[in-house]
């Protein structure tokens, strides 16, 4: 039992290494203290360009996987042994956790992005085909609405409908209730952008948005 708690202990450590504020760090900047004040993808991409959001949600997506994959996975014969969680469960606490810990960084004083770069290599890893569902209705709102807070908002409210249907346990299984999780807590997690969008005030891509008249 220690050593699947150690798993989950570092995972959480994982995911409290931010990829906005390493690459941050390279260049002499703190992310939190530009532009929404969020150390994610969506605002390093408005801050700093697509080049930099890309080396963020990189490093920020490759945490997800390497905590569903080789954390969880480490020495998975002693944890058969004992047989009190199945390794499917080990893997999905450990996506919480690694999802928790870019939240709530304990290297960065708590203050971290919001867990969708994330929540993309834990996908990647454990469900690619409903990461694949998400993704297309991620861009499909991005593309109607011009808000990137919007679509994320949306793909995570499709992604535990999409585990019901073409996950193989169903939504009655552990994956099923990490997915409902999952879904409200990125509903969470973007709730300023819920407030700003209510008073007309959240940014927009106006480049993609197909409805928008000024492109500029």
């Amino acid at each position: 039992m220690k050593i699947i708690i150690i798993k989950f202990l570092i995972s959480y450590l994982l995911g409290s290494i931010s990829g906005a504020m390493v690459i941050g760090k390279i260049k002499g900047l703190d992310i939190r203290k530009m532009g929404s004040g969020n150390a994610g993808g969506t605002n390093a991409f408005r801050i700093m360009g697509p080049l930099f959001a890309l080396l963020v949600l990189l490093i920020d997506a490759l945490k997800g996987w390497i905590a569903v994959n080789y954390i969880a996975l480490f020495n998975t014969s002693e944890a058969n042994s004992i047989q009190i969680i199945n390794i499917e469960s080990i893997q999905i606490i450990c996506g919480i956790c690694v999802v928790f810990g870019h939240v709530y960084p304990i290297f960065y004083q708590f203050k971290g992005g919001k867990g969708a770069g994330t929540m993309v290599g834990v996908l990647a890893a454990l469900f690619p085909s409903g990461l694949f569902i998400c993704f297309l209705f991620w861009l499909f709102t991005l593309f109607l609405s011009g808000y990137v807070g919007l679509s994320t908002i949306i793909a995570g409210i499709i992604f535990p409908i999409a585990t019901s249907i073409f996950y193989h346990n169903g939504i009655f299984s552990s994956f099923g209730l990490f997915s409902c999780i999952i879904g409200v807590f990125i509903i969470f997690t973007h709730k300023e952008n819920i407030k700003r969008m209510q008073k007309g005030k959240e940014n927009k891509f106006k480049k993609i948005n197909i409805f928008s008249k000024n492109k500029n």
